[in-house]
């Protein structure tokens, strides 16, 4: 069993503690605790095209980009959201229109499309996702991998309301 020692330094310390905790929650807004939306990234939306078909895969495949999409604020998974996806590939570059497709996510907020390889492209090996739809702002983002032997590339969104 534990025994607590209650003498003058711990009762400072926790009195301290326990004020701390209560007036940083008065200082702050509700909001500010809650998840930030996320910004679009530079170069993000280079060749981009609107309104690119939901696909069930691009090309042939073997290459999986992923993610989540949340709302900002409270974090709440957010499903039949379109993502679409592109990049420098052997299927096609990025400028072209078979290098491009769109998917939903499910119940949970998540999204996988299959793609064929990503390329290396300006020295980098880089994929393009962008939420495009008017519920939520625009959001485009161009994640980097570390290495072009990567068979997966990540990334997640949190979106703000329009």
């Amino acid at each position: 069993m534990t025994t607590v020692v209650l003498n003058r330094r711990n009762l400072v310390v926790a009195g301290g503690s326990v004020l701390a905790a209560g007036v940083s929650g008065l200082l702050m807004p509700a909001g500010a605790s809650g998840l930030a939306p996320t910004s679009s990234m530079w170069g993000g939306s280079n060749n981009y095209r609107k309104g690119a078909p939901i696909v069930e895969r691009i090309g042939k495949g073997g290459f999986w980009m992923s993610g989540t999409v949340r709302r900002a604020g409270d974090g709440a998974p957010l499903a039949g959201q379109r993502i679409q996806i592109w990049a420098h590939t052997a299927f096609g570059q990025e400028h072209e229109p078979q290098a491009h497709g769109a998917t939903l996510t499910d119940k949970d907020g998540a999204f996988r499309l299959e793609i064929p390889q990503i390329i290396p492209i300006f020295g980098q090996p880089h994929g393009h996702l962008a939420y495009d739809s008017d519920e939520f702002k625009t959001v485009f983002l161009r994640p980097v991998m570390r290495s072009a032997k990567e068979t997966s590339l990540e990334a997640h969104f949190v979106l703000q309301p329009a």
